[in-house]
């Protein structure tokens, strides 16, 4: 029997990111999913900012922008007439060190289409109408055997369920899903067809009444299509009615202007419960549980697929460091340590956000952007109580363990105005100049890949740079150097070199005091960021044994060529051992 380095079930966003992820590591994956066609639903609509800088590292982020929508402003209507219009996105702007300041409209099935052809470029097709029915541990736990419907067997050497809230996966582990589904908060949905010009497609049409709502958006790259959301019919006993095409023909017509007829088309219709549950773990031994798998929210602020995308890209890059022997296989328990608190504060927040919105849709003017706040933006989520996560030399850690970034709005630090982001943060990105090419450039582009990236601020570090690359260059780790507009480049290691001519990238890492403007060799900050954007560690450039113990810790012992690992073996003296 054949084996695959790891077993996707579920392909839906989540499972699509981290089969693109791992593809492009060389891993040998494979994913399957149950539905005899791709799948297609009429939910999530759209990445949120976070999502998209990780769509713009697996390469597809210019193809959603493409194919979908700005978010649109939100016109509110009571009693069929229009009260108010609001658009959540008015105050907000991209920044140096955040070039997505908001989501994108697109519709799930689009989004699929993209991650699946991006997919197919590495080789790798989804396998369509495969269900999962047994799970098993091979000799001594180095394999899992899974079962098929069909009475084929499969052999992976990891197994991850990215199956949705009903995994098959997670009811074969026997892991417990606690929470509670609301029965009383009841939606109805479906993608419809209006008639055309029924409606100004430039606008989300939010119905707000008393004995219930409708709500329409319009479906980017649709000339008639619009996601249809409403408060279900009901039966003489109050109880909630399947939704039909005449049901929300019904339903058009008894909260809008618009005649029952200017509805021509409803499918993918389906009947949307509160459900906030969480899996009690997220990992049982070489089987791991991602996306709605392992945390279902309330549909508030849109976070659902976006923290399933977030949880594959968490685990990714850890899943690939462990199977190319560069890490020990305990780096694969910090996938549950920081994405664990990370669904449960997102339980929380979706449960408040929907509490705020039932609030506001009470009082004429209200709706779903009451929904929408800073924290739904995902910058703000970082690792600060990682065991990844090493205390910065220059800025001590806050120590409170909130998943919180440094400041309210989800963004870090920006021209001098903010601290510093610490260990664990999202990494800022920051526009610079690559110096070679003289290119315009940005830090998260040199981030993209999968990489764990030095970067290198002040004339210190290049020696620091220099070791790294020796050590690591051919085992996932590059190096750039991050030269100030007044620093003499005359002389280029062979690292990777950008130029911070505007001063973004020194605000945004706190290093302005450390670079300094002298040309001794004790100057500098070296900073480490992991494949998934997340700072690891930042550190004074005379500080090179943190450097040197913070990569082992991520990519083992030095594994460069003739000699260069033997020269750097007793230097590279870092916590723990390299495991294979």
């Amino acid at each position: 029997m054949g084996m695959t380095d790891v077993l996707v079930v579920g392909a839906g966003p989540t499972g699509l990111v981290l089969a693109c992820d791992l593809a492009r590591r060389g891993a040998a994956v494979r994913i399957v999913d149950r539905s005899p066609a791709p799948p297609r639903t009429s939910r999530a609509k759209g990445p949120n900012a976070r999502s998209l800088e990780i769509l713009d590292d697996l390469g597809v982020a210019e193809e959603v922008l493409a194919a979908g929508s700005a978010p649109l402003p939100m016109l509110k209507y009571r009693d069929r007439l229009p009260v108010a219009e609001t658009d959540p996105w008015a105050d907000s702007s991209p920044s140096p060190d955040a070039p997505y300041d908001r989501g994108r409209l697109i519709a799930q099935w689009r989004l699929e289409e993209i991650l699946r052809d991006r997919l197919a470029g590495y080789g790798v097709r989804v396998e369509l109408g495969r269900e999962a029915t047994g799970l098993g541990e091979g000799p001594g736990g180095r394999h899992v055997d899974v079962a098929f419907a069909e009475g084929r067997t499969e052999r992976a050497r990891y197994v991850v369920g990215c199956d949705g809230a009903h995994s098959s996966v997670r009811k074969l582990l026997g892991i417990g899903f606690e929470g509670a589904t609301a029965e009383d908060q009841v939606m109805v949905c479906g993608d419809v067809d209006l008639a055309d010009g029924a409606l100004d497609r430039t606008r989300w049409h939010q119905w707000f009444d008393e004995d219930g709502a409708v709500m329409l958006c319009p479906i980017p790259g649709t000339r008639t299509g619009w996601w249809f959301q409403a408060g279900p019919e009901r039966d003489g006993r109050g109880r909630p009615l399947a939704p039909t095409t005449d049901g929300f023909r019904r339903l058009l017509a008894r909260h809008t202007a618009l005649p029952g007829r200017a509805l021509t088309r409803a499918e993918l219709l389906s009947t949307y419960r509160v459900n906030v549950r969480m899996a009690d773990r997220f990992r049982a031994g070489r089987v791991f549980l991602a996306g709605d798998a392992a945390h279902v929210h309330a549909v508030a602020g849109g976070l659902g697929m976006n923290t399933g995308i977030q949880d594959a890209f968490n685990l990714g890059w850890k899943l690939g460091l462990v199977l190319a022997g560069h890490a020990g296989p305990e780096l694969l328990d910090t996938y549950e340590e920081e994405r664990l608190p990370v669904a449960a504060r997102t339980l929380d927040l979706t449960s408040e956000r929907l509490r705020a919105t039932l609030e506001a849709i009470r009082r004429p003017g209200g709706g779903l952007d009451a929904a929408i706040t800073p924290d739904t933006t995902g910058l703000g989520v970082g690792y600060r109580w990682s065991s990844l996560a090493r205390g910065l030399a220059e800025a001590p850690q806050a120590g409170d363990g909130s998943p919180d970034a440094p400041d309210s709005e989800g963004r870090v630090a920006r021209d001098g105005d903010r601290p510093a982001p610490q260990s664990g943060d999202r990494a800022p990105d920051a526009p610079c100049v690559d110096a070679v090419t003289g290119a315009r450039t940005r830090l998260h582009r040199v981030f993209a890949g999968p990489r764990t990236t030095v970067l290198g601020f002040g004339p210190g570090s290049a020696a620091v740079l220099l070791e790294v690359a020796a050590a690591y260059g051919d085992a996932g780790v590059r190096t750039c150097r991050v030269y100030a507009a007044h620093e003499d480049r005359a002389t280029f290691g062979p690292e990777a070199a950008v130029v911070d001519d505007e001063g973004h990238a020194a605000a945004a890492y706190g290093t302005k005091a450390s670079a300094g403007t002298g040309t001794g060799t004790g100057t500098g900050t070296v900073v480490i960021v992991r494949p998934d954007h997340h700072l690891g560690l930042s550190a004074p450039a005379a500080d090179a044994r943190s450097v040197r113990a913070y990569l082992r810790r991520l990519h083992g012992g030095p594994r460069s060529a003739e000699g260069a690992a033997e020269g750097s073996a007793d230097r590279f003296s870092g916590i723990g051992g390299r495991h294979r």
